[in-house]
């Protein structure tokens, strides 16, 4: 069962604030397209959502929708409901389509994954140069995929993610297709893994498997999960550092729930069942994230302890981990991806 109390108190009948001072919205920030997609991508998975569950996802929804222009996406709008910035090609073109490809997928409502499907295929024709924008809308593509096997679009724009993120380097020193570890970097393997079962591109998944195995044995310490920080990670750095992120502990689950589900290796549950554990206070600074009052989530680790605000990422972050590990552990799991 899905915790939707912070959820709740996020929304309104626009969108989701962005930031929190503690458990309390600021208006004063607005809205972003990003926290909408993930909470598209969250509500997606719920099949039995309750009727206020039922109307942020259709206000997430039209938000996604009135944000679209010609397959570019703007991100930002006031709390006066004005755009504050131009359609484009960036991270959150590619977190709309990911949103958007996991409610054409398995949103419960027929009217709303077909429109959530001529909203994606508008958007999955263009191509973005940023890889992480690529590696979201890729998500996108592939729980498209799970549903349309013979989707074009998404099929094109998952093959032209693995070209984006190029060949993964032999050997274990640095098995990592960029020259640092940045945010939700997970999500990179995942895509590989993805497009070697869906396109099928046997090459691509055994990069995405030997990346994303490095990555797990690189942010495990002492049987609990030390990720990467916000400021991320050159070769020559390792655990422990702060701030770090629940989108980067969700990344984590996601992916490893996604090589799961493709390999059947039982071994991939661990580190999900670790992600879980993180939110619940086996990390760095042994505290919890999870606020059981508020059902929110604080916004990063720190080394003495938790960032008290809980904004609508983190918390999205944390129920993404949850319903996977909840998921994985029914065998139900359809789709992975962190929010």
């Amino acid at each position: 069962m899905l915790d939707d109390r912070h959820l709740l108190r996020m929304s309104d009948d626009v969108g989701l604030f962005e930031h929190a001072c503690g458990a309390i919205p600021r208006r004063e920030h607005g809205y972003c397209l990003d926290d909408a997609a993930r909470g598209l991508v969250v509500l997606s998975r719920e099949q039995d959502l309750t009727p206020q569950l039922s109307r942020v996802q259709e206000t997430l929804f039209a938000f996604t929708a009135h944000a679209h222009e010609h397959g570019r996406f703007r991100n930002r709008l006031g709390y006066d409901r004005r755009w504050q910035d131009a359609p484009g090609l960036g991270d959150w073109w590619g977190r709309a389509l990911w949103g958007l490809g996991s409610t054409a997928a398995h949103a419960g409502r027929a009217w709303l994954r077909a429109e959530a499907r001529l909203l994606f295929d508008a958007g999955a024709r263009r191509r973005s140069p940023d890889l992480r924008a690529m590696v979201f809308a890729a998500l996108g593509a592939a729980e498209v995929l799970t549903r349309f096997p013979a989707d074009e679009p998404a099929r094109a724009l998952l093959g032209a993610a693995v070209t984006t993120i190029g060949p993964v380097p032999p050997g274990r020193d640095w098995p990592w297709p960029e020259p640092r570890l940045a945010y939700a970097n997970a999500a990179v393997a995942e895509v590989l893994v993805a497009a070697g079962a869906l396109l099928p591109d046997p090459d691509a998944l055994a990069d995405g498997l030997r990346a994303l195995d490095w990555l797990a044995d690189r942010q495990t310490r002492e049987d609990r999960l030390s990720v990467v920080p916000t400021g991320g990670w050159a070769p020559s750095q390792s655990p422990p550092g702060f701030d770090q992120q629940p989108i980067e502990v969700a990344a984590l689950a996601a992916a490893c729930a996604r090589a799961h589900a493709v390999t059947g290796d039982a071994r991939w549950t661990s580190t999900v069942e670790l992600a879980r554990a993180w939110f619940l206070g086996t990390n760095d600074a042994g505290v919890p994230l999870l606020d059981q009052d508020t059902g929110g989530c604080g916004d990063g680790l720190r080394a003495d302890g938790v960032n008290r605000n809980q904004g609508a990422e983190s918390t999205l972050a944390m129920l993404a981990t949850f319903q996977v590990s909840r998921r994985i552990g029914t065998g139900a799991l359809t789709g992975a991806g962190a929010a």
